[in-house]
């Protein structure tokens, strides 16, 4: 099997091939050290194609890990694309493993089925079937950082490809030296020259991905096109100026989502692993650029990525949000829902299917103590206090309430809105029903299905966040008192 590697070296070689360690080798510590990527003991898995840029980062790690206090370990994802050149690929890749003594991680993965499945390009199938083999290789095997080995050119071509786009801020910052607190990039700061030379300097084989030539693709093009006219016809130092223009943007996009975050928390009613709700009015306050902002971070906080969505999207949200009508919808890519109910606007994974039984919750509560209902992106806290310390009933808003200590029977029952519940609202005599009590206090759908209810004895006594139950009530001949408070996350 023939694999492409450099030629030998004389002496004056020799001696560019300890200048081009130098330089590389320089470039890569001041990247570790700006961005902080390693710390002392940190286990490292070097995600390798096969490829120069894979290979350089894979051999530059190995020679400085004792430096750091590093221990290395290769994961290669084969996704089969390229048939028998994708099977070549994976076999270099473990030969480098076991020349180098490094652990080493393979799958191989059926990536055109979930394209299909998806309905996703080739490019953006492998790219996240690639990047959850190498989450859950980390995960498993106890790996603090994933190694990736972008540089400064791809971060350019991406950064253009988004330009192109009509991207937004987020797609103009490009490719960041750290994600996530895990994901790291040591070569981001390499030119595609300097990592070819250190390669051809040392002698290292590597291969070649014949799709990387593929003038199909857009990035391709940009690569063996348009970037080489923009450097001959209006800049030779376009690949420094878009790196320049993606650290400016993405500096300041991190300080704005900074700035933002307290007014996110204003805006946010509801927050939970499969959703987020936004107060409407709050929303309405603030300037259309922050509202995109809050907009896109909640679309973010369900989505766990921005990938597919754009301006349009976000400004199709906002529009949503805006309109005379209190009620409408829209999908957004990623199986998104995003429904506006009155004064609520709410982004969830949309789901498919009728009403299951994994939508119910139940906690049971033993005693005083708080009790996380996460289904409800919320917790219940219940407080004895004495008769001497009952706030003033002004003062305790919607998110707290008061109960007569001795009308509650241990256990309670925490559990969401079942068909047919009923509660003696407090003010109102006789009962009624949960569902008309919701609608006749404006209370959108989907949050009537979380709004947490504390019941004594299956007994409705506490709508958390809207009115007790005239049975629990406080009154002259209270001897103890129960506080309940509704903890939004």
């Amino acid at each position: 099997m023939k694999w492409d590697t450099a030629n030998s070296m004389n002496l004056s070689e020799t001696r560019s091939s300890a200048s081009t360690d130098n330089i590389v080798l320089r470039t890569v510590r001041d990247t570790i050290a700006r961005y902080e990527m390693f710390a002392p003991g940190d286990k490292v898995l070097i995600g390798v194609s096969g490829g120069p840029d894979s290979v350089a980062l894979t051999h530059i790690l190995k020679t400085i890990a004792a430096e750091y206090d590093i221990r290395l370990a290769i994961a290669h994802l084969n996704h089969g694309l390229r048939g028998l050149e994708s099977d070549r690929d994976a076999e270099f890749v473990d030969a480098l493993a076991g020349k180098l003594r490094l652990p080493f991680y393979l799958e191989k993965r059926d990536v055109r089925a979930f394209q299909r499945q998806r309905r996703l390009s080739p490019e953006e199938a492998a790219r996240r079937i690639r990047y959850e083999f190498y989450k859950a290789v980390a995960i498993q095997n106890g790996f603090d950082k994933i190694a990736l080995g972008h540089h400064r050119d791809d971060n350019a071509e991406l950064i253009l490809m988004n330009l192109l786009r009509g991207s937004g801020p987020l797609g103009l910052s490009g490719i960041a030296p750290v994600r996530n607190g895990r994901i790291i990039r040591p070569l981001i700061h390499l030119k595609r020259t300097e990592i070819l030379d250190y390669i051809s300097a040392r002698g290292l084989a590597y291969v070649t991905d014949s799709s990387n030539t593929d003038p199909a693709y857009r990035r391709n093009q940009i690569r063996q096109h348009l970037i080489p006219m923009l450097k001959e016809a209006y800049n030779p130092g376009i690949v420094d100026s878009l790196n320049r223009l993606g650290e400016l943007v993405r500096a300041e996009d991190r300080w704005m989502d900074q700035a933002l975050e307290p007014i996110f928390r204003k805006c946010v009613w509801l927050d939970t692993n499969a959703q987020i709700s936004l107060a409407l009015a709050a929303l309405r306050d603030l300037d259309v650029a922050a509202a995109r902002r809050i907009i896109r971070k909640a679309v973010l906080g369900v989505k766990q990525d921005l990938r597919s969505i754009t301006f349009r999207h976000v400004d199709s949200v906002l529009k949503l949000a805006q309109q005379g009508q209190r009620c409408g919808s829209l999908n957004l890519p990623g199986g998104l829902l995003v429904v506006r109910e009155a004064e609520t606007l709410t982004i969830k994974k949309e789901r498919r299917g009728s009403r299951t039984e994994q939508d119910e919750y139940r906690y049971t509560v033993a005693g005083p103590g708080t009790t996380p209902i996460p289904e409800a992106g919320a917790a219940i806290r219940l407080v004895d206090i004495g008769c001497d310390d009952v706030p003033d009933f002004r003062q305790l808003g919607k998110t707290r309430a008061l109960f007569d200590r001795d009308s509650l029977h241990f256990p309670l029952i925490i559990r969401n809105f079942r068909p047919g519940d009923r509660f003696s609202p407090l003010g109102v005599s006789g009962t009624q029903k949960l569902k008309k009590f919701f609608i006749n206090n404006k209370v959108p759908p989907s949050q009537r299905k979380v709004c947490p209810l504390l019941l004594s004895a299956e007994k409705i006594v506490w709508v958390a966040g809207h009115r007790i139950d005239n049975s629990a009530k406080i009154g002259p001949h209270t001897k103890r008192v129960l506080m309940g408070e509704l903890l939004l996350a």
